[in-house]
């Protein structure tokens, strides 16, 4: 799995890390972070049906 470098404001780190750990949604930071990459693009492919756009490639 190929590894991506990015910057997050503290704030919103902060704000997934409560949904992070032991009885909660997520097992990881990694983990909330491809949850919410998956849900937005599954998003997208709704919003490119919607207007009669291909969606994924």
């Amino acid at each position: 799995m190929p590894k991506v470098s990015l910057d997050i404001p503290q704030e919103l780190v902060d704000d997934i890390k409560v949904h992070v750990g032991d009885n909660k949604k997520f097992v990881s930071l990694a983990d909330a972070i491809r949850t919410a990459c998956r849900k937005m693009l599954d998003q997208l492919d709704a919003i490119d049906t919607r207007h009669g756009r291909g969606g994924q490639q």
